[in-house]
């Protein structure tokens, strides 16, 4: 997608709720809770909603069971259709991630935009799956195979990655090279109780810093909505955020408790970043062909 410039005669401001919670094994209720949420939300004028990775159901990675393949849903299905009529009803925008069903024995780790008309604007599918102790996601999980992209929806150019996507430089490069404006990490992060104490800090810094590095180096908003609470061998972290494109973190939830945050972001600041920091100007591309090689000894 081609970036059009702003016009600088718009509203460039936009408010972003980011909703943060504690998720149960009762799918329904989780449903029900975030709807409560999004309606909140969209109450005090926010017009993007951002939910964290696998909102309706606890994170089941944890352990490999044939039984959590029950847990997916169609897209369109059950939910996306809930959804759907609540942004039209709203007029907002969401990001709402789930497990997809795609296909018998085909599962996706998956986010959906809907548009403030009830349309389901596109999917994206998590394109790096991660394989660690209680995160066992390639267990569950296709890797991606729409790639990395950018839905022009009514609030602004939106790209969408997730979780453990937001480790690596080129996802995020990628989707600011098709016109994103903001970037959406909805994340499933958090502590093993035996390496807290001791990494603890030093992992959720590492975390933040890392998205924080996107914003910066790719002259957009970011926007981390992160599940919180404990739920079996994981203490995750809460901590969602929104960060400018300087990197600067407009606000940051709880570590211990549910929060929706709404934050007012001025769009204009993509302009001025990227033109005051010409990094897409400089980017050497006649130099960068061995990315696309595993190693290079």
């Amino acid at each position: 997608m081609v970036s059009i410039p702003r016009d600088k005669n718009m509203n460039t401001t936009l408010d972003i709720a980011v909703i943060q919670t504690t998720c149960s094994p009762d799918g329904e209720a989780n449903v029900d809770a975030t709807v409560g949420q999004i309606v909140d939300a969209a109450g005090v004028g926010a017009k993007l909603i951002c939910l964290q990775e696998l909102f309706a159901s606890t994170y089941f990675c944890q352990s490999e069971n044939h039984e959590h393949f029950n847990l997916a849903q169609s897209i369109p299905g059950a939910i996306t259709d809930r959804l759907s009529k609540l942004a039209r009803d709203l007029r907002i925008v969401i990001i709402a991630p789930l497990f997809e069903r795609r296909a018998a024995g085909l599962f996706h780790n998956s986010a959906v935009i809907i548009e403030s008309d009830g349309s389901l604007l596109g999917t994206y599918r998590k394109m790096h799956i991660p394989d660690d102790p209680y995160f066992y996601e390639k267990f569950y999980f296709t890797p991606g195979d729409l790639g990395f992209q950018c839905f022009e929806t009514s609030v602004g150019k939106i790209g969408v990655c997730i979780c453990w996507d937001q480790w690596f430089p080129e996802a995020a490069r990628l989707t600011a090279l098709q016109g994103a404006e903001i970037l959406v990490y909805p994340t499933a992060i958090g502590w093993q109780a035996d390496e807290k104490s001791e990494f603890g800090q030093s992992q959720l810094d590492a975390w933040q810093t890392m998205m924080r590095s996107h914003a910066i180096a790719n002259g957009v908003f970011v926007v981390a909505p992160n599940r919180v609470g404990v739920e079996e061998n994981i203490e995750f972290w809460g901590s969602s955020f929104v960060a400018d494109p300087y990197g600067s973190v407009l606000q940051t939830a709880a570590v211990e408790k549910p929060e929706t945050m709404v934050v007012t972001c001025d769009l204009s600041l993509i302009e001025t970043a990227r033109t005051h920091w010409p990094f897409f100007r400089d980017r050497r591309i006649d130099a960068y062909g061995d990315l696309s090689k595993r190693w290079l000894n």
